[in-house]
């Protein structure tokens, strides 16, 4: 039985690095999917942008704040977009190079492709709550018992 038994286990442990692995391909695959929804979003942000600065070019109507919630809103996608291809990396274990996008290895220290320093991740620090300072109380006066005396 000792035979069978090793192969169980081993089966088991198999199994679970198998499992893991596709868990981490399906996350990754709906990051993918969520950064091409940004995508999308952003794309037609900037058609509506378009049409609407044509609009007012040529009615000449003054669309500026329009124009400024327009571009902060995409600017915003781009942000969720960043934080996206962010987390992508990060279950791949790769950075990000800030100055020219490129993927590099976690253990790099400079982007390989154009040799600018890489960003060490800052490391993950655990979540501090805030306590409640508990009030203390005044110490109250105990009960002065009154000792019989002997008379």
């Amino acid at each position: 039985m000792g035979l069978l038994e090793d192969v169980v286990v081993n089966a088991k442990s198999a199994v679970n690095v198998v499992g893991k692995t596709a868990g981490k391909i399906v996350d990754i695959s709906k990051l993918r999917i969520s950064a091409g929804e940004l995508n999308s979003e952003i794309s037609k942000r900037y058609e509506s942008l378009g049409r609407m600065v044509y609009d007012a070019q040529k009615t000449d109507n003054d669309a500026t704040d329009l124009i400024k919630e327009c571009v902060a809103a995409i600017d915003d996608l781009y942000e969720q977009l960043d934080a996206v291809n962010e987390q992508i990396s990060a279950m791949r274990n790769r950075t990000i190079c800030k100055g020219c996008g490129a993927e590099n290895p976690q253990s790099a220290n400079y982007c390989s492709k154009c040799g600018k320093k890489l960003e060490e991740p800052a490391p993950e620090e655990p979540e501090v709550y805030d306590a409640v300072p508990v009030q203390e109380q005044e110490p109250q006066p105990e009960a002065e018992t009154e000792e019989p005396k002997d008379e």
